[in-house]
């Protein structure tokens, strides 16, 4: 099985006959019959399913990697408890804490600002790289 990603789309092309019935029952992609390829929109759905049924090229992996750190940051900031703005929201009012959330989400959503995940102690953001649960200025409160 070939396997690509273009312009948001993956194509994948001379699927076995097993391979290609059970990409075909998750309707999730489209058999183009000119080209001989099936095509579907490379939403973390289609490529979680493709991750267990085959190994994918390191570039798919990688996108597969990021939605899935935008989906963690996104769920951590829904149960974020004391939100506090990723950026400086164009509003004249302060902003209820629901619409913080809301806003931090969309951010986060739409790639203007970088997957994020919270320190478990405090509710502050740290980059999603970073392999603790805690923050910086937690753990050194713990250490002194």
């Amino acid at each position: 099985m070939k396997m690509a990603m273009k312009d948001g789309q993956i194509l994948i092309k001379e699927a076995d006959q097993n391979q290609f019935m059970v990409i075909k029952s998750w309707n999730k992609m489209k058999w183009k019959r000119g080209e001989q390829i099936l095509v579907g929109t490379a939403d973390l759905e289609l490529l979680n399913k493709l991750a267990g049924l085959i190994r994918l090229p390191q570039p798919i992996e990688q996108q597969r990697q990021h939605l899935i750190a935008i989906q963690g940051s996104v769920n951590a900031e829904r149960m974020n408890p004391n939100p506090v703005p990723l950026v400086t929201y164009p509003v004249k009012l302060k902003l209820f804490q629901h619409q913080v959330r809301g806003a931090n989400m969309a951010m986060i959503t739409f790639g203007f600002v970088s997957p994020k995940k919270l320190c478990r102690e405090c509710g502050c953001h740290m980059d999603a790289e970073v392999e603790s649960d805690i923050c910086e200025c937690c753990q050194d409160d713990r250490r002194g």
